[in-house]
């Protein structure tokens, strides 16, 4: 296994090539399995070389044997950060915890993602603008405790989706990624961070920001190659697009992890 590297190919295969606990965090968001369907804002998915249309069955043993994988390959009371969403078929609501009960992980925390701006417009229900997202660890550390700088962000997380990455259909803003990191990492350099469902890259890029070292998966060489583009820009000093650049909105969320004064002064006054 070689860090600062993605690999391409499927990623439950590749991650039986890798070693029992090396990673430090992983943070990964896996195709939903929605045959397609978006909602009435984006009118399809389609990820390259991945199909979204499984059987459910198919797809949950799929994700149970991935996240079982993922805590093979964990450092001891390592973490990772597992998006996904609730679904409905044919009525039925499919919960994700349905499947990440069943495996090897400690559930630290559900995390609700509120997108704001992302609501499926149908009038089944009341607008979905949320998803989830599974603070999971490798064991369980009794009396391991945030910064106080991170567990401020509470447990409801208001980041916007990435709009300025066109060539995948559903990359992570380089924040969610970021916050993850940060905020078990802390002040630390050097860990190894893993992304099995890499995509465009943003887990990537912001590890790479912060002084990390970075493993990407993805079976799709056209996102591969959007990512290795994203992280050779971060060394271009002259590369200045018109909006913020990937590593200036890496500092902006770690300056939001910021206590100006502690509980016990909140409290007093």
């Amino acid at each position: 296994m070689e860090t600062n590297k993605i690999y391409l190919g499927d990623t439950l295969e590749v991650l039986k090539t890798f070693p029992d606990n090396s990673i430090d965090i992983s943070v990964l968001s896996p195709p939903y399995n929605k045959h397609g369907v978006a909602g009435g804002l984006v009118k399809k998915v389609e990820y390259k070389n991945s199909s979204d249309s499984k059987d459910e069955v198919l797809y949950q043993s799929e994700q149970i044997e991935v996240l079982n994988q993922l805590w093979r390959v964990t450092k001891p009371h390592g973490h990772i950060f597992y998006n996904h969403k609730l679904r409905w078929v044919d009525a039925i609501m499919i919960h994700p915890m349905e499947w990440v009960t069943k495996t090897k992980w400690n559930i630290r925390q559900e995390i609700i993602w509120n997108r704001i701006l992302s609501g499926n417009i149908q009038s089944w229900r009341f607008w979905q603008v949320e998803e989830r997202i599974y603070w999971l660890q490798k064991g369980i550390t009794k009396g391991e405790k945030l910064a106080s700088r991170h567990a401020k962000m509470t447990s409801i997380w208001k980041i916007i989706p990435e709009r300025g990455i066109l060539e995948h259909c559903a990359p992570f803003p380089i924040e969610l990624p970021t916050r993850c990191i940060y905020s078990i990492a802390d002040l630390n350099k050097g860990l190894t961070i893993l992304d099995p469902y890499c995509g465009s890259g943003s887990t990537l890029v912001a590890a790479k920001t912060m002084g990390h070292n970075y493993i990407g998966i993805d079976c799709s060489d056209e996102y591969i190659k959007v990512a290795e583009t994203r992280l050779k820009q971060l060394e271009d000093e002259n590369y200045r697009p018109k909006g913020l650049c990937d590593a200036e909105r890496v500092t902006m969320e770690m300056n939001l992890h910021n206590v100006e004064r502690s509980y016990k002064e909140r409290k007093k006054s």
